[in-house]
């Protein structure tokens, strides 16, 4: 089938899509529902986790559940997954029950080889490199907060993981300036840059003092995730990125604080930013349920015309 509404990473989609679903959460967050009450009656969506969630199952199950449809959660200890079924087969078995699912899992290569053997929408909960719902619910979160994201600067201080890699996808795609503060060893791949300023993006890596000199918002990530196994160089290194009142006021001083959680508080941000009245971490989790609702009626419904 090739008509089928995969939602797997922010550089594949076009940016005017990519509004239209940010569009969607919106006006569902709004209470408008453009596609009708209880849309996806009828409708169930499986949710493979083989990494831990809570965000991301919540968020999807209710938000599933708002919209008419139904869930069925599935983890490595509870399903064949873990017992060496292949994902390929996991993905045609699951194509005859289920109308949509969703993987937080490992390696990209697992999402793309779902997508490839499904015949139903494929989305990309998180994989080790890229988190592209959490992006959409961030922008989401700006875009209330700021009114816009056109020409505003963003300033990712930390780690360079899968969360600053959907971030560098979707520079181009919104049309913010992407400055990245980043130790050597835990920086983004040169080649994402480039391909996003290739495509009209405004990235650069740079240091910390000029990453948060003028930005509108700065965001960063635990410096220590699942499966790290190098805690100690990890926390070495990234010390010196901590976001905390000093390095806040080296921003705008109406610029916005963000991180995904969950936080290692007074690591990689200290209480008095996370708790702060710069912070907007609670809208940006509470968002994550709004925007995966327009990306569920994206991948089942379209887009209104």
């Amino acid at each position: 089938m090739t008509d089928i509404r995969h939602f797997l990473d922010l550089d594949k989609m076009s940016a005017e899509t990519l509004s239209d679903i940010l569009d969607l959460g919106s006006v569902e967050k709004a209470g408008k529902a453009p596609f009708g009450d209880k849309p996806l009656a009828g409708k169930t969506l499986a949710l493979i986790f083989e990494k831990p969630s809570t965000r991301t199952r919540v968020s999807f199950e209710v938000g599933m559940r708002q919209l008419g449809g139904d869930v069925v959660t599935l983890d490595a200890e509870s399903s064949q997954i873990g017992r060496g079924e292949s994902i390929a087969d996991t993905a045609r078995v699951l194509s005859r029950f289920v109308d949509a699912i969703m993987i937080r899992t490992t390696d990209e290569s697992k999402l793309l080889e779902l997508a490839q053997y499904a015949t139903v929408p494929v989305i990309n909960g998180l994989t080790d490199q890229s988190h592209p719902c959490q992006i959409m619910a961030d922008l989401m979160t700006i875009k209330e907060h700021k009114g816009r994201l056109d020409g505003l600067k963003f300033a990712w201080v930390g780690d360079g993981n899968n969360v600053s890699t959907s971030f560098i996808h979707a520079a181009p795609k919104f049309g913010f300036a992407l400055d990245l503060a980043c130790p050597v060893g835990y920086r983004p791949n040169q080649g994402l840059i480039e391909t996003a300023n290739a495509e009209g993006g405004k990235v650069r890596l740079t240091d910390m003092d000029s990453a948060l000199d003028g930005a509108d918002v700065i965001v960063t990530d635990c410096w220590v995730s699942m499966g790290d196994k190098d805690a100690d160089a990890r926390m070495e290194a990234l010390t010196p990125y901590q976001i905390n009142a000093s390095t806040m006021a080296k921003a705008k001083p109406d610029a916005i604080f963000m991180h995904c959680l969950p936080a290692h508080r007074n690591e990689e941000v200290t209480d008095e930013v996370i708790d702060g009245p710069q912070s907007v971490v609670f809208d940006e989790a509470e968002n994550r349920l709004h925007a995966q609702k327009g990306v569920l009626l994206y991948c089942f419904n379209g887009l209104p015309s």
